[in-house]
């Protein structure tokens, strides 16, 4: 089965955790919890139960272009010639990657161990284009061996 879907908002990578002591853990990122509710949320609208069997995950961030990134004046809305087609700043892609691979356990799947392949990419919204991130999750079995070969 392939089940995609579009997280809006701005993506937010899962940072490292504290040690407060006394087993409490605290996330180092304020804007992840709320980031993985979302997927979290998302998911359970297109997904049915969680699934028992290995999976592959592919997501696209689209993050908002700064304002210069785009023209002014009568040029405004348009995308600068000189601006920059990938988005090669923070947030890491591993960290964005490992924030949606949490938010789907328990959702998409049992556990995030049964990902066997995953595949993502960041880059800049275009104008008009929403922000946020674009997430497929293919079961491996007859539909998903075709698509992963």
């Amino acid at each position: 089965m392939i089940t995609g879907f579009f997280v809006p908002g701005i993506p937010a990578p899962q940072g490292s955790k504290r040690h407060l002591g006394n087993g409490v853990m605290v996330e180092s990122s304020r804007r992840v919890k709320p980031w993985r509710a979302d997927v979290r949320q998302e998911a359970l609208r297109h997904l049915g139960r969680p699934y028992d069997g290995p999976v592959r995950v592919d997501v696209t961030f689209l993050f908002p272009r700064p304002k210069r990134h785009l023209g002014t004046g009568r040029n405004a809305g348009t995308v600068l010639p000189s601006a920059p087609a990938l988005h090669t700043q923070k947030p890491d892609l591993d960290k964005l990657l490992r924030a949606v691979g949490d938010a789907l356990t328990g959702v998409a799947y049992r556990d995030d161990s049964q990902i066997v392949a995953l595949q993502g990419s960041k880059r800049w919204a275009e104008p008009g284009e929403r922000f946020g991130a674009s997430i497929t999750v293919v079961t491996w079995g007859d539909e998903a061996s075709e698509v992963a070969a």
